[in-house]
């Protein structure tokens, strides 16, 4: 009881004669929101027209001032991330203001208050750090099994009937989401983000929508749909929508054998003729033998009716 006692005092003595404060919002602050921070100066004869606020780089590991349309960055996970940050300050003679125009995740930094003038010393030239929070939620993306990203996710599943389906939702978002699946025309509701239906009968077809929903703010809720289709049992498995999915990719694959085949034919017929094509050399121009006494010798003392060549 008495260190808390204590601490409170320090903090109550170090508030007190604390130049510098600054504000923020009161409200949650959603993606797209304009923010505006305040800078106050507890002792009024200071001038606050020679006060600046800077953010914390976390990827230059320093604090800098905020420029209008200045960058904000972000390091995670080995990778750099960057952010544009419209954002201008202005002064009513009483405070200064930092608008953000359109508040992103990456804003969620650490601000500050710091004053230029020449009669204010550390660490009074600063004001405490100040952090908001940006809530944002997107998606939801809505994945089956042996579809990547890159692929797409069909909106319609056609399935045969017995088979399983499995379908996820996920969304990107401020806080872990939660995840809530229905069908349509019906009144069950799956809180999870997994949908798995085990031996698909004629009641599971339809439209199952995925209700992705930030815990922190009710207003940040997201949909994503998909129809389930079935087929007879006796469908032919290319019929169903995981049967077009492995024919289309059996075909990129032999399509891309037969490049590199060809590719590899055609150099190894390549290599082939230029090793032909170089052989010894051939010069016809002489026919006849050299002899040393002849024209075309060069002179010597010694005589030799032997050709040379």
């Amino acid at each position: 009881m008495k260190t808390f006692v204590v601490v409170a005092l320090v903090a109550l003595i170090h508030g007190s004669f604390e130049s510098l404060t600054i504000k923020g919002p009161t409200q949650p602050v959603l993606e797209g929101d304009m923010v505006t921070l305040e800078c106050l100066y507890s002792d009024t004869d200071l001038n606050i027209s020679q006060v600046h606020f800077e953010y914390f780089s976390q990827y230059m590991d320093t604090w800098q001032p905020v420029y209008s349309r200045s960058w904000s960055f972000r390091y995670n996970w080995g990778r750099c991330f960057s952010e544009r940050m419209e954002a201008e300050e202005e002064t009513d003679g009483e405070k200064m203001l930092l608008n953000i125009y359109y508040a992103t995740r990456f804003s969620g930094v650490p601000f500050r208050c710091v004053s230029d003038a020449d009669n204010v010393t550390e660490p009074d030239n600063s004001s405490q750090p100040l952090t908001f929070k940006v809530h944002y939620l997107r998606g939801p993306s809505i994945s089956v099994e042996g579809y990547s990203a890159y692929l797409g996710t069909p909106r319609e599943m056609k399935v045969r009937l017995g088979d399983d389906v499995t379908v996820k939702c996920s969304a990107s978002s401020s806080d872990e989401p939660s995840y809530f699946w229905q069908k349509e025309g019906s009144d069950w509701i799956l809180p999870s983000s997994l949908l798995t239906l085990k031996k698909t009968s004629v009641l599971d077809e339809g439209q199952y929508t995925c209700l992705a929903k930030n815990p922190s703010v009710e207003s940040l809720s997201r949909t994503g749909s998909i129809s389930i289709k079935l087929l007879p049992e006796d469908a032919s498995w290319y019929e169903t929508t995981n049967g077009r999915l492995w024919l289309m990719i059996s075909a990129a694959a032999m399509t891309l054998f037969v490049f590199i085949l060809s590719v590899s034919v055609f150099l190894c017929r390549r290599a082939k003729r230029i090793r032909t094509s170089k052989g010894p050399i051939d010069d016809h121009s002489q026919k006849k033998p050299i002899y040393k006494t002849s024209v075309e010798s060069l002179p010597s003392t010694c005589g030799d009716k032997q050709p040379l060549v």
